[in-house]
């Protein structure tokens, strides 16, 4: 180790982290040039030329000019994922096939129908009984 020194090894990590950072950078502007629906194919085809061939100078004019958008279509795709997400539970779990509410749902309202004195204890157990089976 006496020709590789201590702080060699450090510049070395540092030089590995900013090639990551660089390569990371690279791929979500591409990502986003496809992604982004207010550009023409033309428009795509002319930001991904720059990027490619002065990659520098084309990530740097990138990222000054549509930075801000974006960051809004990341938010958006965010967003939009969510609710695809929620939407899959809430039909996973969804309502049950005896119309409308969830079991629960359907034993508080019998519970309240009960306690209000609207059914009777024989009817509240007959209907109650219904519902698990």
């Amino acid at each position: 180790m006496d020709n590789y020194p201590l702080l060699n090894i450090f510049w070395t990590m540092l030089e590995l982290f900013l090639w990551i950072l660089w390569f990371f950078l690279l791929f979500k502007i591409i990502t986003d040039i496809f992604r982004s629906h207010d550009m023409s194919g033309w428009a795509k085809a002319g930001w991904m030329v720059l990027v490619i061939l002065l990659p520098l100078i084309g990530v740097l004019v990138y990222v000054i000019v549509r930075g801000k958008s974006m960051g809004q279509r990341d938010v958006e795709q965010a967003r939009q994922s969510e609710a695809a997400f929620k939407q899959y539970i809430r039909e996973a779990a969804g309502p049950s096939a005896g119309g409308g509410g969830s079991h629960v749902d359907d034993l508080a309202k019998l519970a309240d129908l009960k306690a209000s004195g609207a059914i009777s204890e024989e009817e509240y157990q007959k209907a109650k009984d219904k519902l698990l089976v």
